[in-house]
Protein backbone atom coordinates (compact mmCIF):
# COMPACT_ATOMS: atom_id res chain seq x y z
CA UNK A 1 0.00 0.00 0.00
CA UNK A 2 3.53 2.24 0.21
CA UNK A 3 3.44 3.29 -3.51
CA UNK A 4 -0.41 3.68 -3.51
CA UNK A 5 -0.36 6.26 -0.84
CA UNK A 6 2.03 7.95 -2.13
CA UNK A 7 0.25 8.40 -4.94
CA UNK A 8 -2.30 9.70 -2.98
CA UNK A 9 -0.75 12.28 -1.34
CA UNK A 10 0.43 14.31 -4.53
CA UNK A 11 -2.75 14.04 -5.65
CA UNK A 12 -4.65 15.55 -3.05
CA UNK A 13 -1.10 17.82 -2.68
CA UNK A 14 -1.53 18.62 -6.73
CA UNK A 15 -5.11 19.23 -6.75
CA UNK A 16 -5.07 21.97 -3.54
CA UNK A 17 -2.11 23.51 -5.15
CA UNK A 18 -3.41 23.94 -8.41
CA UNK A 19 -7.36 24.57 -7.39
CA UNK A 20 -6.74 26.59 -4.47
CA UNK A 21 -9.46 29.50 -3.38
CA UNK A 22 -8.38 30.86 -0.16
CA UNK A 23 -9.63 29.87 2.46
CA UNK A 24 -10.21 26.43 0.75
CA UNK A 25 -10.16 24.91 -2.85
CA UNK A 26 -13.14 25.24 -5.37
CA UNK A 27 -13.70 23.24 -8.05
CA UNK A 28 -16.56 24.27 -9.71
CA UNK A 29 -18.81 22.57 -11.44
CA UNK A 30 -18.71 22.41 -15.38
CA UNK A 31 -16.39 25.44 -14.88
CA UNK A 32 -12.40 25.94 -14.52
CA UNK A 33 -12.08 24.24 -11.19
CA UNK A 34 -13.65 21.12 -11.52
CA UNK A 35 -12.12 20.40 -15.15
CA UNK A 36 -8.34 21.48 -13.59
CA UNK A 37 -9.14 18.26 -11.10
CA UNK A 38 -10.29 16.01 -13.92
CA UNK A 39 -7.37 16.75 -15.99
CA UNK A 40 -5.11 16.23 -12.88
CA UNK A 41 -6.60 12.59 -12.07
CA UNK A 42 -6.80 12.01 -15.99
CA UNK A 43 -2.61 12.68 -15.94
CA UNK A 44 -2.02 10.18 -13.29
CA UNK A 45 -4.05 7.54 -15.00
CA UNK A 46 -2.69 7.58 -18.24
CA UNK A 47 0.70 7.20 -16.15
CA UNK A 48 -0.38 4.61 -14.87
CA UNK A 49 -1.41 2.68 -18.15
CA UNK A 50 -5.17 2.76 -17.41
CA UNK A 51 -7.83 2.42 -19.91
CA UNK A 52 -9.25 6.26 -20.10
CA UNK A 53 -12.19 7.05 -21.22
CA UNK A 54 -14.26 10.53 -21.13
CA UNK A 55 -18.52 10.07 -22.44
CA UNK A 56 -20.30 12.65 -23.46
CA UNK A 57 -21.24 14.66 -20.36
CA UNK A 58 -17.82 14.79 -18.53
CA UNK A 59 -17.84 11.74 -16.67
CA UNK A 60 -13.80 10.52 -16.47
CA UNK A 61 -13.79 6.10 -16.23
CA UNK A 62 -10.43 4.82 -15.36
CA UNK A 63 -10.06 1.12 -16.01
CA UNK A 64 -7.71 -1.96 -14.77
CA UNK A 65 -8.19 -4.99 -16.64
CA UNK A 66 -9.44 -8.21 -15.11
CA UNK A 67 -9.19 -11.77 -15.35
CA UNK A 68 -12.63 -11.85 -17.29
CA UNK A 69 -13.82 -9.46 -19.34
CA UNK A 70 -16.58 -10.62 -20.41
CA UNK A 71 -18.23 -10.18 -16.79
CA UNK A 72 -19.90 -7.29 -15.59
CA UNK A 73 -17.03 -4.83 -13.68
CA UNK A 74 -16.89 -3.39 -10.56
CA UNK A 75 -17.25 0.44 -10.10
CA UNK A 76 -15.68 2.84 -7.39
CA UNK A 77 -15.59 6.26 -7.21
CA UNK A 78 -16.82 9.43 -6.33
CA UNK A 79 -16.42 13.28 -8.03
CA UNK A 80 -14.17 15.79 -7.94
CA UNK A 81 -16.16 19.39 -7.63
CA UNK A 82 -16.39 21.11 -4.62
CA UNK A 83 -18.20 23.95 -2.82
CA UNK A 84 -16.76 27.30 -3.34
CA UNK A 85 -13.72 27.55 -0.84
CA UNK A 86 -14.48 23.92 0.46
CA UNK A 87 -12.06 21.67 1.74
CA UNK A 88 -9.70 19.08 -0.51
CA UNK A 89 -11.27 15.78 0.39
CA UNK A 90 -14.81 15.98 -0.15
CA UNK A 91 -15.28 13.76 -3.34
CA UNK A 92 -11.86 13.62 -4.42
CA UNK A 93 -11.11 10.84 -1.66
CA UNK A 94 -13.19 8.71 -3.21
CA UNK A 95 -11.61 9.27 -6.57
CA UNK A 96 -8.19 8.59 -5.16
CA UNK A 97 -9.30 5.76 -3.59
CA UNK A 98 -10.10 4.05 -6.53
CA UNK A 99 -7.02 4.96 -8.17
CA UNK A 100 -5.21 3.71 -5.27
CA UNK A 101 -6.94 0.62 -5.12
CA UNK A 102 -5.71 -0.04 -8.85
CA UNK A 103 -2.05 1.26 -7.51
CA UNK A 104 -2.06 -1.29 -5.19
CA UNK A 105 -3.26 -4.30 -7.38
CA UNK A 106 -0.77 -3.36 -10.19
CA UNK A 107 2.36 -3.07 -7.28
CA UNK A 108 1.28 -6.07 -6.02
CA UNK A 109 0.99 -8.00 -9.27
CA UNK A 110 -2.76 -8.86 -8.44
CA UNK A 111 -5.20 -9.10 -11.37
CA UNK A 112 -8.50 -8.77 -10.28
CA UNK A 113 -11.36 -11.45 -11.19
CA UNK A 114 -13.37 -9.00 -13.36
CA UNK A 115 -12.41 -5.07 -14.58
CA UNK A 116 -12.09 -2.03 -11.86
CA UNK A 117 -13.12 1.07 -13.22
CA UNK A 118 -12.15 4.58 -10.71
CA UNK A 119 -15.20 6.94 -12.15
CA UNK A 120 -14.77 10.03 -11.20
CA UNK A 121 -18.31 11.87 -11.66
CA UNK A 122 -19.35 15.47 -12.61
CA UNK A 123 -21.38 17.91 -10.99
CA UNK A 124 -22.48 16.60 -7.78
CA UNK A 125 -21.73 19.48 -5.51
CA UNK A 126 -24.80 22.04 -6.18
CA UNK A 127 -23.99 24.62 -8.23
CA UNK A 128 -26.80 24.41 -10.25
CA UNK A 129 -30.43 23.85 -8.00
CA UNK A 130 -30.33 19.88 -9.36
CA UNK A 131 -28.43 17.44 -8.20
CA UNK A 132 -26.10 14.67 -9.32
CA UNK A 133 -25.73 15.67 -12.77
CA UNK A 134 -23.03 13.66 -13.90
CA UNK A 135 -24.13 10.18 -12.26
CA UNK A 136 -27.50 10.96 -13.48
CA UNK A 137 -26.44 11.78 -16.71
CA UNK A 138 -24.72 8.62 -17.38
CA UNK A 139 -27.44 6.06 -16.22
CA UNK A 140 -30.24 8.74 -18.77
CA UNK A 141 -32.11 9.73 -16.14
CA UNK A 142 -31.02 13.22 -16.07
CA UNK A 143 -34.28 15.45 -16.28
CA UNK A 144 -33.72 17.43 -20.02
CA UNK A 145 -35.67 20.09 -18.15
CA UNK A 146 -33.08 21.36 -16.15
CA UNK A 147 -30.27 21.80 -18.54
CA UNK A 148 -32.21 25.41 -18.01
CA UNK A 149 -30.68 25.30 -14.87
CA UNK A 150 -28.83 28.17 -14.25
CA UNK A 151 -25.26 28.85 -11.95
CA UNK A 152 -25.52 30.40 -8.72
CA UNK A 153 -22.61 32.57 -9.59
CA UNK A 154 -22.70 32.82 -13.55
CA UNK A 155 -26.28 32.92 -14.19
CA UNK A 156 -25.63 30.67 -16.89
CA UNK A 157 -27.48 27.02 -17.77
CA UNK A 158 -26.53 24.08 -17.29
CA UNK A 159 -26.45 23.47 -21.42
CA UNK A 160 -24.27 26.46 -22.21
CA UNK A 161 -22.06 25.28 -19.21
CA UNK A 162 -21.55 22.01 -20.80
CA UNK A 163 -21.11 22.96 -24.10
CA UNK A 164 -18.40 25.26 -23.45
CA UNK A 165 -16.71 22.59 -21.55
CA UNK A 166 -17.14 20.54 -24.80
CA UNK A 167 -19.28 18.36 -23.83
CA UNK A 168 -22.61 16.66 -25.48
CA UNK A 169 -25.96 18.05 -23.50
CA UNK A 170 -28.11 16.55 -26.41
CA UNK A 171 -27.60 12.63 -24.72
CA UNK A 172 -29.77 14.02 -21.68
CA UNK A 173 -32.30 15.84 -24.79
CA UNK A 174 -32.20 12.13 -25.70
CA UNK A 175 -32.33 10.28 -22.63
CA UNK A 176 -29.04 8.15 -23.66
CA UNK A 177 -27.24 6.95 -21.12
CA UNK A 178 -23.87 6.57 -20.99
CA UNK A 179 -23.49 3.67 -19.24
CA UNK A 180 -25.34 -0.02 -18.76
CA UNK A 181 -26.32 -0.89 -15.34
CA UNK A 182 -25.97 -4.47 -16.44
CA UNK A 183 -22.73 -3.76 -16.99
CA UNK A 184 -21.66 -2.90 -13.18
CA UNK A 185 -21.50 -5.96 -10.70
CA UNK A 186 -21.13 -3.45 -7.86
CA UNK A 187 -20.57 0.63 -7.13
CA UNK A 188 -18.82 1.30 -3.96
CA UNK A 189 -18.27 4.83 -3.19
CA UNK A 190 -15.26 6.21 -0.95
CA UNK A 191 -16.28 9.28 0.82
CA UNK A 192 -15.50 11.63 3.78
CA UNK A 193 -17.70 10.96 6.73
CA UNK A 194 -18.86 14.76 6.85
CA UNK A 195 -20.01 14.66 10.22
CA UNK A 196 -18.34 13.65 13.63
CA UNK A 197 -19.70 10.45 14.17
CA UNK A 198 -16.67 8.50 13.62
CA UNK A 199 -14.27 11.10 15.59
CA UNK A 200 -16.60 10.71 18.04
CA UNK A 201 -16.54 6.66 18.39
CA UNK A 202 -12.97 6.58 17.55
CA UNK A 203 -13.48 4.23 14.26
CA UNK A 204 -11.78 4.94 11.04
CA UNK A 205 -14.08 3.54 8.50
CA UNK A 206 -18.01 3.58 8.06
CA UNK A 207 -19.94 1.26 6.34
CA UNK A 208 -23.40 3.23 5.16
CA UNK A 209 -26.73 1.79 5.49
CA UNK A 210 -28.66 4.04 3.55
CA UNK A 211 -28.52 7.58 1.57
CA UNK A 212 -31.13 9.87 3.95
CA UNK A 213 -34.08 11.23 1.90
CA UNK A 214 -35.88 14.32 2.28
CA UNK A 215 -37.30 17.40 1.72
CA UNK A 216 -36.47 21.10 1.24
CA UNK A 217 -38.24 24.35 0.81
CA UNK A 218 -35.94 27.20 0.26
CA UNK A 219 -38.94 29.90 -0.07
CA UNK A 220 -40.75 29.99 2.67
CA UNK A 221 -42.05 33.16 4.13
CA UNK A 222 -43.81 33.92 7.28
CA UNK A 223 -46.11 37.23 6.64
CA UNK A 224 -47.50 39.34 9.86
CA UNK A 225 -47.75 43.15 9.96
CA UNK A 226 -44.54 45.33 10.43
CA UNK A 227 -45.63 47.71 13.40
CA UNK A 228 -43.54 50.03 16.22
CA UNK A 229 -41.72 47.90 18.88
CA UNK A 230 -42.58 49.98 22.05
CA UNK A 231 -46.26 50.97 20.64
CA UNK A 232 -47.80 48.57 19.49
CA UNK A 233 -49.13 46.41 22.60
CA UNK A 234 -48.48 42.62 22.62
CA UNK A 235 -52.29 41.46 21.97
CA UNK A 236 -52.54 43.63 18.94
CA UNK A 237 -49.20 42.33 17.23
CA UNK A 238 -48.74 39.88 14.44
CA UNK A 239 -45.13 39.35 14.85
CA UNK A 240 -43.71 36.97 11.72
CA UNK A 241 -40.29 36.60 13.81
CA UNK A 242 -42.32 34.91 16.83
CA UNK A 243 -44.22 32.73 14.62
CA UNK A 244 -41.18 31.21 13.08
CA UNK A 245 -39.49 30.58 16.51
CA UNK A 246 -42.66 28.87 17.37
CA UNK A 247 -42.26 26.89 14.23
CA UNK A 248 -38.88 25.98 15.47
CA UNK A 249 -39.64 24.50 18.65
CA UNK A 250 -42.94 23.16 17.77
CA UNK A 251 -40.33 20.71 14.63
CA UNK A 252 -37.53 20.39 17.66
CA UNK A 253 -40.36 18.98 20.08
CA UNK A 254 -40.91 16.42 17.47
CA UNK A 255 -37.25 15.99 16.41
CA UNK A 256 -37.17 14.68 20.13
CA UNK A 257 -40.10 12.33 20.01
CA UNK A 258 -38.48 10.98 16.95
CA UNK A 259 -34.99 10.38 18.62
CA UNK A 260 -36.77 9.00 22.13
CA UNK A 261 -37.95 6.20 20.21
CA UNK A 262 -34.60 5.50 18.19
CA UNK A 263 -34.94 6.86 14.99
CA UNK A 264 -33.29 9.69 13.55
CA UNK A 265 -34.14 12.14 11.68
CA UNK A 266 -32.27 16.24 10.81
CA UNK A 267 -35.01 19.06 10.67
CA UNK A 268 -32.82 22.66 9.98
CA UNK A 269 -33.67 26.10 9.68
CA UNK A 270 -30.85 26.43 6.94
CA UNK A 271 -32.19 30.05 6.12
CA UNK A 272 -33.52 33.01 8.30
CA UNK A 273 -34.01 36.71 7.75
CA UNK A 274 -35.57 39.82 8.13
CA UNK A 275 -35.68 42.46 5.02
CA UNK A 276 -32.97 45.09 5.51
CA UNK A 277 -34.57 47.32 3.55
CA UNK A 278 -37.50 47.27 6.39
CA UNK A 279 -36.57 45.93 9.68
CA UNK A 280 -35.08 48.28 12.24
CA UNK A 281 -34.44 48.09 15.99
CA UNK A 282 -37.80 49.97 16.43
CA UNK A 283 -39.99 47.34 14.59
CA UNK A 284 -42.06 44.40 14.96
CA UNK A 285 -41.36 42.09 11.88
CA UNK A 286 -43.78 42.02 9.88
CA UNK A 287 -41.74 39.47 7.23
CA UNK A 288 -39.23 36.95 7.47
CA UNK A 289 -38.26 34.36 5.07
CA UNK A 290 -36.39 31.25 5.91
CA UNK A 291 -35.62 27.80 4.07
CA UNK A 292 -36.14 24.49 5.67
CA UNK A 293 -34.32 21.28 5.14
CA UNK A 294 -35.52 17.97 6.82
CA UNK A 295 -33.95 14.20 6.43
CA UNK A 296 -34.46 11.02 7.73
CA UNK A 297 -33.95 7.25 6.75
CA UNK A 298 -36.87 6.14 7.92
CA UNK A 299 -40.02 7.38 5.27
CA UNK A 300 -42.60 7.61 7.58
CA UNK A 301 -40.51 9.78 9.78
CA UNK A 302 -40.39 12.12 6.59
CA UNK A 303 -44.05 11.64 7.04
CA UNK A 304 -44.42 12.78 10.78
CA UNK A 305 -42.73 15.76 10.26
CA UNK A 306 -44.58 16.93 7.44
CA UNK A 307 -48.07 16.30 8.81
CA UNK A 308 -46.60 18.15 11.91
CA UNK A 309 -45.11 21.32 9.73
CA UNK A 310 -48.89 21.46 8.39
CA UNK A 311 -50.43 21.52 11.34
CA UNK A 312 -48.00 24.00 13.06
CA UNK A 313 -48.66 26.27 10.35
CA UNK A 314 -52.57 26.43 11.39
CA UNK A 315 -51.79 26.46 15.01
CA UNK A 316 -49.52 29.70 14.57
CA UNK A 317 -51.79 31.71 12.41
CA UNK A 318 -54.49 30.86 14.99
CA UNK A 319 -51.68 31.93 17.72
CA UNK A 320 -50.47 34.96 16.08
CA UNK A 321 -52.55 35.94 12.99
CA UNK A 322 -49.07 35.29 11.14
CA UNK A 323 -49.64 33.34 7.64
CA UNK A 324 -46.78 30.81 7.01
CA UNK A 325 -46.16 30.09 3.15
CA UNK A 326 -43.81 27.32 2.74
CA UNK A 327 -43.33 27.65 -1.24
CA UNK A 328 -42.22 24.93 -3.30
CA UNK A 329 -41.50 21.80 -2.09
CA UNK A 330 -38.50 19.78 -3.33
CA UNK A 331 -37.91 16.56 -2.11
CA UNK A 332 -35.27 12.94 -2.90
CA UNK A 333 -35.80 9.75 -2.39
CA UNK A 334 -34.24 7.54 0.69
CA UNK A 335 -31.71 5.37 -1.30
CA UNK A 336 -31.27 2.12 0.98
CA UNK A 337 -27.38 0.23 -0.19
CA UNK A 338 -27.22 -3.02 -0.49
CA UNK A 339 -27.59 -5.47 2.92
CA UNK A 340 -25.80 -7.84 1.15
CA UNK A 341 -22.73 -5.46 0.16
CA UNK A 342 -22.87 -3.80 3.20
CA UNK A 343 -22.48 -7.77 5.28
CA UNK A 344 -19.42 -7.94 2.89
CA UNK A 345 -17.62 -4.94 3.36
CA UNK A 346 -17.98 -5.99 7.49
CA UNK A 347 -16.81 -9.25 6.65
CA UNK A 348 -13.33 -7.53 4.47
CA UNK A 349 -13.17 -5.25 7.01
CA UNK A 350 -13.15 -7.76 10.29
CA UNK A 351 -11.04 -9.83 7.98
CA UNK A 352 -8.69 -7.15 7.75
CA UNK A 353 -8.36 -6.04 11.15
CA UNK A 354 -9.92 -2.95 10.13
CA UNK A 355 -12.52 -1.28 12.83
CA UNK A 356 -15.87 -0.48 11.52
CA UNK A 357 -19.24 1.02 12.14
CA UNK A 358 -22.64 0.82 10.43
CA UNK A 359 -24.67 4.09 9.81
CA UNK A 360 -26.32 6.22 7.42
CA UNK A 361 -25.60 9.08 5.47
CA UNK A 362 -27.70 12.34 6.11
CA UNK A 363 -25.54 14.18 3.08
CA UNK A 364 -26.21 12.82 -0.60
CA UNK A 365 -23.74 10.93 -3.04
CA UNK A 366 -23.54 10.27 -6.20
CA UNK A 367 -24.53 6.57 -4.86
CA UNK A 368 -28.11 7.24 -3.87
CA UNK A 369 -28.66 7.05 -7.90
CA UNK A 370 -26.60 4.41 -8.30
CA UNK A 371 -28.77 2.11 -6.07
CA UNK A 372 -31.87 3.78 -6.94
CA UNK A 373 -31.65 1.93 -10.38
CA UNK A 374 -30.99 -1.25 -8.90
CA UNK A 375 -27.36 -1.12 -8.83
CA UNK A 376 -25.91 -3.31 -5.70
CA UNK A 377 -24.43 -0.41 -3.88
CA UNK A 378 -21.92 0.38 -0.52
CA UNK A 379 -20.34 2.84 0.61
CA UNK A 380 -17.19 3.21 2.80
CA UNK A 381 -17.10 6.49 5.51
CA UNK A 382 -13.27 7.66 5.88
CA UNK A 383 -13.29 9.30 9.54
CA UNK A 384 -12.78 13.38 9.02
CA UNK A 385 -12.35 15.75 11.68
CA UNK A 386 -13.71 19.46 11.24
CA UNK A 387 -16.75 18.49 9.40
CA UNK A 388 -17.36 18.95 5.52
CA UNK A 389 -18.09 21.76 2.58
CA UNK A 390 -15.39 24.12 4.65
CA UNK A 391 -12.00 24.80 4.07
CA UNK A 392 -11.25 22.34 7.35
CA UNK A 393 -11.92 19.48 6.21
CA UNK A 394 -8.92 16.51 7.90
CA UNK A 395 -8.19 13.82 6.73
CA UNK A 396 -5.79 11.00 7.72
CA UNK A 397 -4.26 9.00 4.44
CA UNK A 398 -3.80 6.36 6.80
CA UNK A 399 -7.57 6.45 7.20
CA UNK A 400 -8.09 6.34 3.60
CA UNK A 401 -5.63 3.20 2.88
CA UNK A 402 -7.65 1.43 5.72
CA UNK A 403 -11.03 1.99 3.88
CA UNK A 404 -8.99 0.69 0.19
CA UNK A 405 -7.87 -2.10 2.29
CA UNK A 406 -11.48 -3.20 2.62
CA UNK A 407 -12.35 -1.93 -0.93
CA UNK A 408 -9.32 -4.57 -2.15
CA UNK A 409 -10.63 -7.68 -0.09
CA UNK A 410 -13.95 -7.33 -1.50
CA UNK A 411 -12.84 -6.37 -4.92
CA UNK A 412 -10.51 -9.39 -4.65
CA UNK A 413 -13.45 -12.21 -3.52
CA UNK A 414 -15.77 -11.32 -5.74
CA UNK A 415 -16.29 -14.31 -8.44
CA UNK A 416 -17.16 -14.47 -11.60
Amino acid sequence: MKSAIQIAERLFATLAAETADPPGVTRDTYGAGEQKGHDIVRAEAEGMGLEVEIDAVGNLYMTLPGKDRSQPRILTGSHLDSVPHGGNYDGAAGVVAGLMLIADLMDTRTPPPVDITAVAFRGEESWFPTSYIGSSAALGLFDANDLQARRDDTHRTLVDHMTTSGFDPGVIERGEAQINPNSIVAFVEVHIEQGPALIGSNVPVGLVTAINGGFRHMEAVARGTWDHSGATPRRYRKDASLAVVDLAVILENAWDTIEARGQAATITFTQLATNPTLHGGSKVAGEVRFALDVRSEFPEVLDEVQGVLDAAIDIIFEKRGVTIDMGLRSQWPIACLDPALVDRMQACAESAGISAMRMPSGAGHDAAVMANVGIPTAMLFVRNANGSHNADETMDIEDLARAVSVLKAFALSHET
